[in-house]
């Protein structure tokens, strides 16, 4: 999923083909789920798991590494399609406590955020999307249910 990821990336943006090592550094840095005391709640809209990247099989194995990441202590929560939306679709972001946000998924560029109005704004914008998850066995259907449109 990763490699078909950065290949896609790549291809678009016609850089230099450092897929392996771009991938290496994406798989290096998912072992914070794994490692240390850290808390981490992902929200996930569930039209990105219904997003084919790269083939079924691969997109198969990310969903269910996405089941194994629900068994850690961090959060994973789901926004249905049919929810009721109280903020829109929004960029990908990552808000670190209450100090630092990084929107790291724009076409061209990453964005850091440090300016304590913009925080809050983010934060506002996470609690709301939180709002509008389902956790647990709501998001295992969701998720079952992913896996099963792509037989």
């Amino acid at each position: 999923y990763a490699e078909a990821l950065m290949r896609s990336i790549t291809d678009f943006q016609g850089t230099p083909d450092d897929i392996p090592e771009a991938v290496a550094a994406r798989l290096a840095r998912s072992r914070f789920l794994y490692e240390g005391d850290h808390r981490f709640v992902v929200l996930i809209e569930e039209w990105v798991l219904r997003t084919r990247i790269g083939s079924a099989e691969s997109m198969a194995g990310q969903l269910a590494h996405l089941f194994t990441v629900m068994s850690l202590p961090s959060v994973l929560g789901i926004i249905p399609l049919g929810a009721h939306r109280n903020v829109w679709p929004l960029e990908a972001f990552y808000l670190y406590d209450d100090h630092h946000a990084v929107v790291e998924k724009t076409l061209t560029a990453g964005i850091s955020i440090r300016q304590p109005r913009e925080l809050a704004d983010y934060a506002r914008a996470f609690t709301g999307l939180s709002r509008m998850a389902v956790h647990g066995d709501a998001a295992r259907t969701l998720l079952r249910a992913a896996i099963d449109a792509l037989e």
